[in-house]
């Protein structure tokens, strides 16, 4: 991944992308050619030395059956959207300003496990619906289906367990723009109702030389 110094992402935003996203781009090079798919994943950072991506696929799905050629690749992505130039005070002094996309965005690379047991299925399945269905007024529980039926269930997946060998992680979030071109990029994105983007503008503003940089968001 192409990762100016400025657009690099620290430790803190890693984790919090890891940890709340909610689907990612598996990515494998096989004997077959490149194939992908999308998947929710829980995050376990206390997975081996770098932490784990847990996730499944359907049993039919060829993905889990082809090994991938050297590591897998799961593309996780964060908040993104478009910048209008319209937004930059810097429009009004000079002009010399152009539209960008803004995204936080992690590539995460490891070696692929396969898991084809019933019970660490159930187990994972468990804590993908606890995280999902955590805040809802009337979340839903595995336990509310049928045994046998989630048995069923279970025999149609299979486990997949990204174990981390590396990540690269970019926040592109307007931190090469003056402090008047990032106050008006939050306005515009909090009055357009995108206000993760504007958080992760806010997150990733540079401190001025006589304030420190916000960590709070």
């Amino acid at each position: 991944m192409y990762i100016p110094a400025h657009f690099a992402a620290d430790d803190g935003l890693v984790s919090d992308l890891l940890t709340g996203h909610g689907a990612a781009d598996l990515v494998t090079s096989t004997s077959q050619g490149l194939l992908a798919t999308l998947l929710p994943f829980i995050y376990d950072a206390t997975a081996g030395e770098h932490g784990a991506l847990l996730g499944h696929v359907a049993r039919n799905n060829d993905q889990w059956r082809v090994p991938p050629i050297g590591e897998a690749l799961v593309i996780v992505r964060g908040a993104d959207t478009y910048i209008s130039p319209a937004w930059y005070q810097s429009k009004a002094e000079h002009g010399r300003v152009v539209p960008t996309w803004n995204y936080i965005t992690a590539h995460v690379y490891g070696r692929l496990i396969v898991h084809d047991d019933p019970v660490w299925l159930e187990h994972l399945v468990r804590r993908l619906t606890a995280k999902h269905e955590n805040g809802r007024a009337h979340p839903w529980s595995v336990d509310d289906a049928p045994p046998a039926f989630i048995a069923g269930q279970l025999r149609a997946i299979v486990g997949l367990e990204l174990a981390i060998t590396r990540i690269e992680a970019k926040a592109k979030a307007s931190q090469n723009r003056p402090q008047a071109d990032i106050d008006g990029v939050i306005a515009n994105l909090r009055a357009a109702g995108l206000d993760r983007s504007a958080d992760d503008v806010e997150r990733s503003r540079p401190a001025p030389p006589d304030r420190p940089r916000r960590r709070d968001m």
